[in-house]
């Protein structure tokens, strides 16, 4: 259960921040390794939260899963940078029906989709960012946005970590390699369970060898129970891109 106090914690640890292109303004928050030392390589950690935290707060999108890299341990164990933007009101991170049993790609990366990686790419050039360590994750329409950001750019990301979300199955050779932990909630009441085992039965159809956990009698909150997995974050930092 989300607790007022707990999300003013992760906001003193998370700087906020904004990108300012000509096509719009995405803010975000970034936590960094603590302490930073630009002689070394940090991974970063992409996080896309889900619909109900979207907004120009530049608040909100902390409120899920993220708490979990502020924990003393988890902050000691795994330095890194973490990038939380936050999508607009009325935006998506993939522009898709997410009621819908199934989707096409879209041709085009949403707006705040386009916006994130060019804050990627930013923050490589202010900060020592290990380019092969570039990680995703993301919850609901993050869960979408995940798996749309590992099959439209599929050299950036390390891992992807999409939770109660679905893609398009097309694109499954796109990712077949690509190290993958889905999860979903088995009576999952806002997107279908079928999402994501379609998705996993095509990367496995392409050769790949995903990782997915469903919880057998959990609605939509499949990301409470997976930031808990005592693995989550071992298997994600161990993951490497090939250059």
């Amino acid at each position: 259960m989300w607790i007022a106090p707990l999300l003013a914690a992760v906001e003193d640890e998370f700087e906020a921040r904004e990108l300012k292109t000509d096509e719009g303004v995405l803010p975000y928050r970034l936590l960094k390794p603590k302490p930073y030392d630009p002689q070394k390589k940090y991974p970063l950690v992409l996080f896309l939260h889900g619909a109900g935290e979207r907004g120009s707060d530049n608040k909100a999108q902390l409120k899920h899963v993220v708490s979990i890299f502020v924990q003393p341990e988890n902050r000691a164990k795994f330095p890194c940078f973490v990038l939380v933007p936050q999508c607009p009101s009325g935006r998506m991170w993939a522009e898709v029906d997410f009621r819908a049993a199934s989707h096409t790609m879209p041709e085009k990366p949403s707006l705040p989709m386009a916006l994130t990686i060019k804050a990627i790419e930013q923050l490589k050039k202010e900060f020592s960012i290990d380019d092969a360590r570039i990680y995703v994750m993301g919850l609901s329409m993050g869960g979408y946005g995940t798996w749309d950001a590992i099959a439209r750019y599929p050299e950036v990301f390390a891992a992807a970590v999409p939770m109660c979300g679905g893609g398009d199955e097309t694109t499954a050779p796109k990712i077949a390699k690509l190290p993958i932990w889905n999860f979903h909630g088995e009576k999952d009441p806002v997107i279908k369970v079928s999402r994501s085992r379609s998705m996993i039965e095509a990367i496995r159809k392409a050769g790949g060898n995903p990782r997915y956990t469903e919880y057998p009698d959990v609605g939509h909150d499949c990301w409470t129970p997976a930031s808990k997995e005592p693995e989550l974050l071992p298997w994600l930092f161990a993951q490497k891109r090939s250059q």
